[in-house]
């Protein structure tokens, strides 16, 4: 990365509305960031949230989508001016990310037609199959095709009103543009990508809409769904009602450029320069995915595999387990609550770091201790719900070592199931990049995730900034590209953003990935009693 610039340069950067901004709806935090032209991070937001579990549907409201984006940015220009002395009023450049996936149908006036059904639903399983036996690939439960034409097979009334389909990422982007188009990283979520043309695969359209209109649909689902754009293009410019929408006190004014809204994966990639074939990253937060940019084609369908898009539309093979570190901070929060009432409290970092470095005092095969992280369904392993277990036998040692390596085991467990898929197709990579907030404590997480896929793995400096700094580098990116058109994503990143970046590598120890091993052999064979909870509980 860039060497970062004096005050005065990064003063005068966002006082001349130089700086680009970009935002990301995760799973439990809309984070905002704010770069320089060096790509350095300059000032940063984020509003808490969490999903709600309504009649058995996981959803977030309309209304906390505008009030956590509003108060991501607030907190962002007040973290700028306190940082450098004034308060950004214009920007360059904006970009959109979100989680990928899902279903948000919408009539013609713009109004939501049922509750925004995310990546975490389960209920899409005839569908799914259906579409994968008609198109010959893998179509994940939450992909918003399934979840459009599970809706036509269960003859949902709000189906014949829908005008148009988008994820979270396009919902924003249009409110803040009005333009309704999808990055096509995003795009790959919704309905498989033609990678000759670079948008959704008019032959897999043509069956789709043959399967639709025997279940009463009419018209088109391309009709339906968001223009595909290309990082890079032009994705509109933020128009006056969108820059009140983003900062309601008027300091923002219109007028920065776009780039395509993106998913939380493709934002992944780019945080972690690793777009260009035989290249591969782990994104760990409430979910955990891994991402493999491919050389050329599978030779069988896998439904652990799901194959999706980079911003710039390059295949790649994805191992998407719906469940990541969630049950892991549950656990970390009970002990945070445990030093609190012994008089001891301690901030979340603090108690976060003590129980990672515990972890390294367990035994390689976590004693004997299984944890399932499973708080939703689970695809990968084929449980439509989930019940988080922690299982030991008599002659485990159950100790604070043990527990907390098990419970960070279990957080790459399934992740590690998916990876062996690719390493039998001969996609796997010769190193894995990795970001997220569980490999911030030094030295722990990362060592794990080597042992659980066997390969060395690195975090760059820029992993803590995570997606919302992705989607920032998109939209500079965007801002380059209009300069200088032909200018691959690949490069610009190699070349711009990463040439001094600093990388720590680990190496797999061979005595954690023989622990491992032993570990993941119990935890499939365990799995017949997460099977057996769903059943019970």
């Amino acid at each position: 990365m860039a060497v970062v610039p004096t005050e005065n340069a990064a003063r005068d950067c966002i006082a001349a509305g130089r700086a680009v901004l970009g935002i990301e709806f995760g799973s439990t935090n809309i984070k905002a960031s704010l770069i320089g032209t060096g790509h350095e991070q300059l000032a940063s937001g984020s509003h808490a949230w969490e999903n709600q579990y309504i009649e058995r549907t996981w959803t977030y409201s309309l209304e906390a989508v505008v009030t956590g984006l509003q108060d991501a940015v607030a907190e962002l220009l007040a973290d700028a001016e306190s940082r450098h002395g004034v308060r950004p009023a214009k920007f360059a450049a904006i970009g959109i990310s979100a989680m990928m996936h899902g279903y948000l149908a919408f009539d013609l006036a713009g109004e939501l037609l049922v509750p925004f059904r995310t990546w975490r639903n389960t209920s899409t399983g005839q569908a799914s199959a259906a579409l994968a036996e008609a198109f010959g690939m893998n179509i994940p439960l939450r992909w918003s095709a399934a979840h459009y034409y599970q809706a036509l097979l269960d003859q949902e009334e709000h189906t014949p009103r829908i005008a148009h389909l988008t994820t979270l990422a396009g919902y924003v982007h249009q409110l803040l543009t009005g333009r309704r188009v999808l990055g096509v990283g995003d795009a790959s979520g919704m309905f498989p990508i033609d990678s000759a043309t670079g948008s959704y695969d008019a032959v897999l359209g043509k069956r789709f809409d043959e399967l639709a209109a025997a279940s009463g649909a009419s018209g088109r689902l391309f009709d339906l769904l968001p223009e595909v754009l290309s990082a890079g293009q032009d994705a509109g410019r933020l128009s006056f009602a969108g820059a009140r929408l983003l900062d309601p006190s008027g300091t923002i004014q219109p007028g920065a450029a776009f780039c395509p809204p993106e998913g939380d994966a493709g934002t992944g990639m780019v945080a972690t320069n690793s777009t260009a074939p035989r290249t591969g990253n782990v994104s760990a937060g409430t979910s955990i995915f891994a991402m493999v940019v491919l050389e050329g084609p599978l030779s069988s369908l896998h439904h652990e595999i799901d194959l999706v898009a980079t911003p710039a539309g390059d295949p790649v093979a994805m191992v998407h387990c719906n469940n990541g570190a969630s049950e892991l901070a549950a656990w970390a929060g009970v002990f945070g609550e445990f030093a609190a009432a012994l008089g001891s409290a301690a901030d979340p970092d603090q108690v976060f770091s003590t129980l990672f470095a515990a972890a390294l005092d367990g035994s390689p095969d976590g004693g004997g201790l299984l944890a399932y992280n499973y708080l939703s369904g689970e695809p990968v392993t084929g449980l439509a719900e989930g019940r988080p277990l922690v299982l030991r036998t008599p002659d485990s040692t159950l100790n604070l070592g043990n527990l907390m390596r098990t419970h960070i085991y279990g957080v790459f467990a399934t992740l590690s199931l998916g990876m062996q898929i690719l390493d039998g197709e001969n996609a796997a990579v010769e190193k894995m990049y990795a970001h997220g907030g569980i490999f911030r404590t030094a030295g722990v997480a990362q060592r794990f995730l080597a042992a659980a896929l066997d390969v060395p793995v690195a975090v760059g400096s820029s992993a803590g900034h995570g997606g919302a700094w992705g989607i920032a580098v998109l939209a500079a990116y965007r801002l380059a590209c209009a300069e200088q058109p032909q200018l691959e994503l690949s490069g610009y990143l190699a070349d711009r953003v990463f040439a001094d970046a600093a990388v720590h590598t680990v190496q797999p120890d061979p005595s954690d990935v023989a622990g491992y091993a032993a570990y993941l052999g119990a935890y499939v064979d365990g799995l017949s009693v997460e099977r057996a909870a769903i059943h019970a509980i």
